[in-house]
């Protein structure tokens, strides 16, 4: 059964019609404006970050019939109890877009840059690759995390809290 699961997770998640990456994965990273949010300007390239719903079983016992007591307090007929159990949803499925740097601008040199960088934070142990694999996606779900995005594909945002990508100026 264990075995199944993930396959099971990913039939649902195909079902649904959404892309939840299985424990271990993440997706791909997103290739232009095919895959952007209604209104992302031109040009931009964009992630999405699905929390999949979280449901929880709840058990109840409910009192059907009160318990029978005598004149002297003492109980002629015990309670009766039934139980139900229901589906309860704790926390709802969320979608969070973020801009991300472009496949083009993710270079092997942007890359080693970004494990490097990861790596003086001490949340990249591997090798200086110039590959985004699964330490450096691990690294990158690290950073973004406490920024309130858990995620494997880099976030714009956090691109140039690294230094990596250049802060835009209003005009």
């Amino acid at each position: 059964m264990i075995r199944s699961l993930p396959c099971l997770l990913m039939a649902v998640s195909l079902a649904a019609g959404c892309a939840v990456p299985l424990p271990g994965t993440e997706p791909e990273l997103p290739d232009g404006a095919a895959t952007a949010p209604p209104g992302a300007k031109p040009g931009t390239c964009w992630g999405k970050n699905v929390s999949p719903a979280v449901v929880e079983t709840v058990t109840e016992q409910v009192l059907v019939q009160p318990a029978e007591l005598r004149s002297d307090g003492s109980v002629s007929q015990p309670a009766i109890y039934r139980t139900e159990t229901r589906q309860a949803i704790v926390r709802e499925r969320d979608e969070t877009w973020f801009e991300t740097p472009c496949a083009a601008v993710q270079t092997p040199e942007f890359v080693a840059t970004l494990q490097r960088a990861l790596a003086a934070r001490n949340l990249y142990p591997g090798p200086i690759t110039g590959q985004i694999d699964a330490r450096t996606r691990a690294a990158i779900r690290a950073y973004q995390a406490p920024q309130g995005l858990d995620s494997g594909i880099l976030s714009m945002a956090a691109a140039r809290k690294l230094g990596l990508v250049a802060v835009e100026r209003p005009e």
